[in-house]
């Protein structure tokens, strides 16, 4: 498995798979903004979305792939906001069906929380489903839950349900803070 950061001109080699890898991922009741009745349009235009934020440089992108298979990928949406540069956004992180259960979940958030660091950002949060198996994943990997709100999102299947909030903090730049 090799995970790699997607570039502005990386990018489109990867973009149709990544669209069937949300496509699997929704199919399979994944809860990860979008609803069963995704189809391969609406997929691709968020792709699209993804895409532009790649090329301003507003957020990371990271595949991981088995030879020219994307099995997994991941986000890292970094603040742009002058008095929140130390944070970033973990978002989507998506791993195959078919490739659940081998680590890709793992290596792919210990490489975004590598290029939180290269990007000089301290503190990551995300939310999750309440209840959803990535909890395990993510408190495992030294994350702090500090809440969830109720009735938050609608799941693919068209269940509200409330999410997790948690967060890391990989640095501080305060003296005698903690990390």
């Amino acid at each position: 498995m090799k995970i790699r950061l997607i570039t502005p001109e990386t990018f489109d080699e990867v973009r149709s798979q990544l669209s069937g890898l949300l496509l699997d991922a929704v199919a399979h009741g994944a809860s990860i903004g979008f609803l069963a009745a995704l189809d391969g349009a609406e997929a691709e235009a968020y792709w699209r979305g993804v895409g532009d934020a790649v090329a301003d440089g507003t957020r990371l992108l990271l595949v991981a792939g088995e030879g020219a298979e994307v099995r997994g990928s991941v986000q890292l949406d970094l603040c742009q906001r002058k008095n929140g540069v130390n944070r970033a956004e973990v978002q989507k992180l998506i791993v195959h069906s078919s490739a659940r259960r081998r680590g890709i979940a793992k290596a792919l958030m210990e490489a975004v929380q590598q290029q939180a660091r290269t990007h000089e950002r301290g503190v990551l949060f995300l939310d999750t489903e309440a209840g959803a198996p990535a909890e395990a994943l993510y408190r495992g990997l030294g994350y702090t839950f500090v809440g969830g709100i109720p009735e938050y999102a609608c799941t693919p299947d068209g269940r509200w349900t409330s999410n997790a909030i948690y967060y890391k903090t990989l640095f501080s730049r305060n003296p005698g803070d903690q990390a």
